[in-house]
């Protein structure tokens, strides 16, 4: 292998971008695999993972960005891997997000240099994966397929307020990372702010709800000069006007056959999953979606290499590897813990079945009964309250649950909460989770020790939903029985009336798993949760917290015939679990 750093390259406009290249120490031209992301390019090369064996998720040494793939294994199946430094990070010049002809300018200088042969595809993960949609749409001719892996943002950019705040929830990802900031942030004076700006920076210095969390505050203060993602969240804590009509333009302009997919864990952090799944229903051309299991893919990100030579070995070295007769989508099945296959996604067969929330905290397949058959009593809601993080770790809940199932239930797909609430200020966080939880042999009965579900029983969170109560507006146009689209754009955020009841639509993250016969589904509804470590940190980088409330606030939730609120749930036919080969 033939190791070229930190060669210089210069943009359209003159600034220079640095770029690493690694190539087959023989004679001739090779396909180019090309790498981009914020992330250091320092730390993405083979000498690190020479040092750094892959560590798994729950590993000490585990460090997010090293994502940019496995060089020695490009490079021994006869590619070029060539990684690069977008501008304003790290070694290249400029400010980053000015950076509209970039890629297409660099595949240029790679499609010129003497090793290549003119084809060129991309890799590696997150970050690195939000640059090949963004190179993607600059169309240059050269670039053939791409593989983005845990995609980010399908709406608004890589990190689209849609796809990374679904809800309008905002979440503390971004202060979590900055320990692996790479971008230029000025630590000078703050800069002067526009007129329009400067209100909305005193509006977000005045919000109770951030000053109780003193460290995003702390970032507000500095008026962007750091974490300046999270900063842009609490400035302008909503979708842009036009957004959507803009990402659906950027839609069309993908030609290009793309391999993309995420892991049931990314619900946690959310942009990853949803950019996936947005991507891929929204963009028309040669397509598969990789859907993964619920550990975090190790680091240094060196996994699905099969998967990746396979592709581009079809799209840039013409071979037939029978990539392209296979179903085009392939999940793993928790539960069964086994991979299946499908047509699309959601998939074609899919059931979609109501479960109703229903009395003593049960989940029912039955439809809530008329006033008329049961009694008035039975439109008195459930009821909780939550007192916010600066009193409490105590997360309040609502449980509802199925009895123990009589046979295997398989969810896979989409999933969406009807509720009707009312709550008893402005506003609150819905924070919903569901869990397989089981198994369970009880029965319960009016007997001394079967009265109750036992608390023993082992718990496995699924996936989550959020919906900030002032974002429930929905675009009807868009908006799918399994996929609720709020507006989230600021002229549509209303605050509650309090004590009014309110018919919400949340949007819970896909998932795919089967319950075991035995098992219960159970559904959690919350409205706060909270850092795992001190220091407002988490114990693991990209499982953030939320900015929760800084009010009590009193939910009440009806479950009546008038009311009926209910989980959508995407149930596959037995007969339509085919297991992947």
């Amino acid at each position: 292998m033939i190791e070229e750093r930190d060669i210089y390259v210069a943009m359209r406009d003159g600034t220079r971008l640095a770029v690493d290249v690694y190539r087959p120490d023989a004679p001739g031209k090779y396909p180019v695999l090309y790498a981009s992301a914020l992330h250091n390019k320092d730390i993405q090369g083979p000498d690190i993972a020479d040092i750094l064996p892959p560590q798994p998720a729950h590993a000490p040494l585990w460090f997010g960005p090293i994502e940019a793939g496995d060089t020695r294994r490009f490079i021994a199946n006869g590619y070029v891997h060539v990684i690069a430094q977008p501008r304003g990070s790290a070694k290249s010049e400029g400010h980053y997000g000015h950076e509209d002809t970039d890629h297409y300018d660099l595949i240029e200088w790679i499609t010129q240099q003497p090793w290549s042969d003119g084809k060129v595809g991309m890799v590696g993960i997150s970050g690195f994966a939000g640059e090949q949609w963004r190179a993607a749409a600059q169309g240059h001719p050269a670039l053939k397929a791409i593989f983005p892996y845990d995609a980010c943002s399908a709406y608004g950019g890589m990190f689209g307020f849609r796809d990374f705040n679904p809800g309008g929830v905002l979440h503390s990802f971004p202060y979590l990372l900055d320990v692996f900031s790479t971008v230029h942030e000025s630590r000078d004076r703050p800069a002067e702010l526009t007129a329009a700006e400067e209100e909305l920076w005193r509006r977000a210095m005045r919000n109770p709800d951030y000053k109780q969390y003193i460290n995003l505050f702390n970032i507000l203060t500095q008026k962007g000069q750091r974490t300046f993602i999270m900063y842009l969240m609490m400035t302008h804590p909503w979708e842009l006007a036009g957004t959507v009509e803009r990402a659906e333009e950027t839609f069309k302009k993908i030609k290009i056959p793309f391999y993309t997919g995420s892991g049931a864990y990314a619900y946690t952090y959310k942009l990853h999953w949803l950019g996936a799944q947005h991507y891929f229903g929204n963009v028309d051309s040669p397509k598969k979606l990789l859907f993964t299991g619920p550990a975090h893919l190790e680091r240094p990100f060196h996994q699905h290499h099969d998967e990746i030579i396979r592709w581009y070995d079809h799209w840039l070295k013409g071979k037939s590897t029978g990539i392209m007769d296979e179903p085009p989508v392939r999940y793993w099945l928790m539960g069964a813990n086994e991979w299946r296959t499908g047509a699309n996604w959601p998939l074609p067969e899919t059931q979609w079945t109501k479960y109703y929330l229903s009395h003593w905290e049960t989940l029912s397949t039955e439809p809530p009964r008329p006033a008329s058959e049961v009694g008035a009593a039975a439109r008195e809601p459930d009821v909780f309250t939550q007192m916010p993080v600066t009193r409490t770790t105590k997360v309040e809940r609502l449980r509802y649950m199925t009895d123990p199932l009589p046979h295997d239930v398989t969810v896979a797909g989409p999933i969406t909460l009807t509720l009707y609430a009312a709550i008893d200020q402005e506003d609150t966080n819905w924070i919903i989770v569901l869990k397989d939880v089981g198994p369970d042999v009880s029965v319960r009965t009016a007997r001394e020790g079967e009265r109750d579900v036992p608390s023993t029983l082992p718990e496995r969170e699924l996936t989550r939903g959020w919906l900030k109560a002032s974002y429930r507006a929905l675009d009807e146009k868009r908006s799918k029985p399994w996929e609720p689209f709020h507006k989230l754009t600021q002229d549509a955020v209303a605050p509650v009336k309090p004590g009014e009841v309110v018919e919400y639509q949340i949007q819970i993250l896909a998932t795919a798993n089967q319950f075991k016969a035995g098992h219960r589904i159970c559904l959690d509804i919350t409205s706060m949760d909270v850092p795992t470590g001190t220091g407002a940190m988490t114990n693991v980088e990209y499982i953030p917290y939320h900015v929760c409330s800084s009010q009590t606030v009193t939910h009440r939730i009806y479950r009546d015939a008038e009311r009926p609120s209910h989980l959508l749930l995407p149930l596959i036919p037995a007969s339509a679990n085919q297991r992947a080969a």
